[in-house]
C-alpha cells in the first residue's frame, strides 16, 4: 500500500496496527514538506481554491456525511451543545468556503527576509522566514476545524496530519476528499495534508511521540485532552490549557467605557477562551460602578459571585470561593473582587491567572504601562474588551488556536506562528581571517 493510499483509502477496520498507520502518514507527510518547502504561493493559493470549488461541488455529500454523525452522536446520547459545534448546514459550508478564499488571499509569508544588514566584514545577514515542516493538529468535534487546519498549514508551507473527533469521523472524511482533490488539481503533493483514518485513541499517543517525523503538535480541545497532549508528547507542543481572563477597572477609568468593556469582554460569547471570567474593581470605584454593572449583567442572564467587599455592595449575589477565582466558566458566571489598587490587582492575575488575556481600563497613562509591562500573559489589552485577543481582529487574517507558551509562538497564532527563522547570510567571496 502507498503512503497515498494509506491515508485516501483506508476505512477503520483496514487500518489494523494503528502503530505501523500512523508511521505510513509520518513519513509520507515528511516526503511532502519537502515538497511544501519549494511551493510557491501561486501553487498554494491555487490548492485553496480547488478546495474551496471542490467543498462547492460536493457539499451534498459533506452534508450528508455530517447527517450520520449528527444520527451517531444522537443514539450515543452526544449532549445538545456539542452537537451543535458537530452539525453543518449550508451557511457554515458557505463559510468554510469563504474561509479557504480569505486564507488564500492573505499575504505569504514564507521567504520573506527581515533584518538584513551589513557586517564589517561586508557580509550581509539577515532571517528568513520558512515552514515548520510537518504539523500534527489534535481536535475535537467541529468538522469546519478540519480545513481551517488545512488551508493555514498549507499556505503557511507545512505539511499537516489531522486528527479530529472520532464523533466528526465521517464529516471529516468527507473534507479529506475535497482537500486531497484540491492538492491534486494544484499540483502539491496530495499526503500535503493527510487526514487520521481511525478513531482508534492509540493514533493520538503514537502522533504525539515520532518526532522523526513530526515537528510541531497543536491541540485544539478541552482542557483534558490539551493537559494529556501536554504530559506525554515527545513533540514540541503549542497550545494554551484555559483562559481565566480579567478585567481590572482603575478608579481613573471613564465609567461609561468601564461599563461597556467589561459587559462586552464577558457576554459577548460565553463559550471562548478569551471571555472574562473574573472582574477586577478598584476600590474606589467600586460603590458608584457595581450596582451599574450588576444590571447591566442581570439584563444578560449573568449569575455573579463576589468577595465581602463586592457583596456589601451587592448583597443578593453569592459568595465567591478560592475555587471561583481558578475558575474558566464557559458560561454566564461572572466572579468579581474589590481590590486596593494595581499591585494587589497584578498580584491577583498572577496567582490565579492563565496567561491568556487580561485587560485593564484607566485613564492612567502610567498604569496603563505598568499593566503592560508587569501582566505575563500572551495578550494585554489597554481600554478594550478581552475579546479583541483573536487572530482575525489582531490582523493576522486566521488563526488555528491560541498560544500560553513563551518559546517559539505566544498569543493569537497565525500564518507567522507556524513559521520559523533560519539566518542566511549574503556575501561576495568574503573569508574569515
Amino acid at each position: 500500500m502507498s503512503a497515498h493510499a494509506s491515508q485516501t483509502e483506508c476505512t477503520e477496520a483496514a487500518v489494523g496496527d494503528v502503530v505501523a498507520y500512523m508511521t505510513r502518514l509520518g513519513q509520507a507527510a515528511r516526503t511532502a514538506a519537502t515538497h511544501m518547502r519549494r511551493a510557491v504561493t501561486g501553487d498554494k493559493n491555487r490548492a485553496l481554491l480547488a478546495m474551496a470549488e471542490q467543498l462547492q461541488h460536493r457539499r451534498s455529500d459533506v452534508l450528508a456525511a455530517n447527517a450520520e454523525d449528527i444520527a451517531r452522536g444522537r443514539d450515543n446520547g452526544l449532549e445538545p451543545a456539542l452537537l451543535d459545534r458537530l452539525a453543518l448546514d449550508e451557511g457554515r459550508i458557505d463559510a468554510m468556503v469563504e474561509g479557504l478564499r480569505q486564507v488564500a488571499a492573505l499575504p505569504d509569508p514564507v521567504g520573506e527576509i527581515e533584518g538584513l544588514r551589513y557586517r564589517p566584514s561586508g557580509i550581509q545577514v539577515g532571517q528568513m522566514r520558512v515552514p515548520l515542516g510537518v504539523i500534527g493538529i489534535i481536535y475535537e468535534s467541529r468538522p469546519n476545524v478540519t480545513l481551517e487546519a488545512a488551508s493555514l498549514c498549507l499556505k503557511s508551507g507545512n505539511a499537516s496530519i489531522l486528527r479530529g473527533g472520532s464523533e466528526a469521523r465521517d464529516s471529516n472524511a468527507a473534507i479529506a476528499v475535497c482537500i486531497r482533490e484540491g492538492l491534486r488539481l494544484a499540483g502539491l503533493p496530495e499526503d500535503a495534508v493527510q487526514v487520521v483514518a481511525t478513531t482508534d485513541r492509540a493514533a493520538v499517543g503514537q502522533l504525539i511521540a515520532m518526532p522523526e517525523y513530526v515537528d510541531v503538535i497543536i491541540p485544539r480541545g478541552g482542557k483534558s485532552l490539551i493537559e494529556r497532549i501536554s504530559r506525554e508528547a515527545r513533540v514540541p507542543v503549542i497550545k494554551h490549557l484555559d483562559g481565566v481572563c480579567h478585567v481590572y477597572i482603575d478608579a481613573t477609568a471613564d465609567p461609561e467605557k468601564a461599563l461597556a468593556i467589561a459587559v462586552n469582554a464577558k457576554t459577548q460569547r460565553y463559550g471562548t477562551c478569551n471571555t472574562m471570567e473574573t472582574l477586577l474593581i478598584d476600590a474606589p470605584a467600586a460603590a458608584a460602578l457595581l450596582p451599574r454593572l450588576a444590571n447591566a449583567y442581570a439584563e444578560h442572564g449573568v449569575e455573579l459571585r463576589g468577595c465581602d467587599r463586592t457583596r456589601a455592595i451587592l448583597a443578593d449575589i453569592a459568595t465567591a470561593s478560592d475555587d471561583d477565582w481558578h475558575a474558566e466558566y464557559l458560561a454566564p458566571i461572572l466572579a468579581v473582587r474589590i481590590v486596593d489598587g494595581i499591585d494587589i490587582a497584578i498580584e491577583h492575575i498572577e496567582r490565579y491567572g492563565s496567561h491568556h488575556t487580561d485587560a485593564i481600563v484607566t485613564e492612567d497613562y502610567g498604569l496603563a504601562r505598568r499593566f503592560m509591562a508587569e501582566v505575563d500573559s500572551s495578550s494585554v489589552i489597554v481600554n478594550a474588551s478581552t475579546r479583541f485577543a483573536d487572530g482575525f481582529e489582531y490582523g493576522l487574517g486566521a488563526e488555528i488556536g491560541i498560544s500560553t507558551d513563551k518559546l517559539h509562538a505566544r498569543g493569537p497564532v497565525g500564518l507567522e506562528g507556524l513559521t520559523t527563522r533560519k539566518y542566511v547570510v549574503l556575501g561576495d567571496g568574503q573569508v574569515r581571517r
